[in-house]
Parts: C-alpha cells; sequence; structure tokens
C-alpha cells in the first residue's frame, strides 16, 4: 500500500471517527432520546437542529467520498480492517473529552487492533 493510498484509507477514517464524536456532543446536548409516536416529530427536529449532529453528518458524507478514492486503490480485505481504527481514535477521544472509562481490558483491546492493522497494512 503507497503512502497515498493509506492517507485517503486513514483521513477517512478520522472523518468517520470525528462524526461519531459530534453524534455523540450532539446528543449530550439533548440528553437521553426517547423514541414514540408522541415524540417522534419533536425529537427528529431537535437532532436535526444540533450543530455538531449537522456537522457530524457532514464529516459522514465527506468520509464517504474519500473513502471510495481509497477503495480504488486497495482491496477491499485491506481497507475495511483498517477501519478499526476509528474505534481507537474514538476510544481516546472519548476518554479525554467524555470522561468515558478506558479500562484495563479496552486497552488490551485497543492494543490488539493496533497490532491486526499493522500485520494487515504491510501485507
Amino acid at each position: 500500500m503507497t503512502l497515498g493510498t493509506f492517507g485517503f484509507l486513514f483521513t477517512g477514517i478520522l472523518l468517520n471517527a470525528a462524526a461519531q464524536l459530534l453524534l455523540k456532543a450532539g446528543v449530550r446536548n439533548l440528553g437521553e432520546l426517547s423514541l414514540s409516536l408522541d415524540t417522534l416529530v419533536s425529537t427528529t427536529i431537535a437532532v436535526g437542529t444540533q450543530l455538531p449532529i449537522i456537522g457530524g453528518l457532514f464529516c459522514y458524507g465527506i468520509s464517504v467520498f474519500v473513502w471510495i478514492i481509497g477503495l480504488s486503490r486497495v482491496d477491499v480485505t485491506i481497507a475495511y480492517p483498517m477501519l478499526s481504527l476509528g474505534y481507537v481514535i474514538n476510544a481516546a477521544l472519548a476518554w479525554y473529552l467524555f470522561g468515558e472509562v478506558m479500562s484495563m481490558q479496552r486497552i488490551i483491546g485497543i492494543t490488539v487492533i493496533l497490532i491486526g492493522v499493522w500485520i494487515l497494512a504491510r501485507s
């Protein structure tokens, strides 16, 4: 895999991770959401007007475009597992930004993911 191809894939991964964090920030502003027939319209409006959620959806859109370029250059069996880097990025940033728990079990899992991605990237 060339550095340029990795760059496209990693940019897609970063944008996808940013989207997740923005979506989380947006729903944190709203609290726990309830979906029932009585609240469907009001919940949809509340979610759809949160700037972080709008930004997250925009990041998703751009990430798909960048990801497609990356997929045109590398096998999907290499590219798709690299998406797990998004979990690593999100776990670290969710811990830092939102105070989410980073247990030893999660750290070990993240280490396994990083080793797996490294092995795949070298093939």
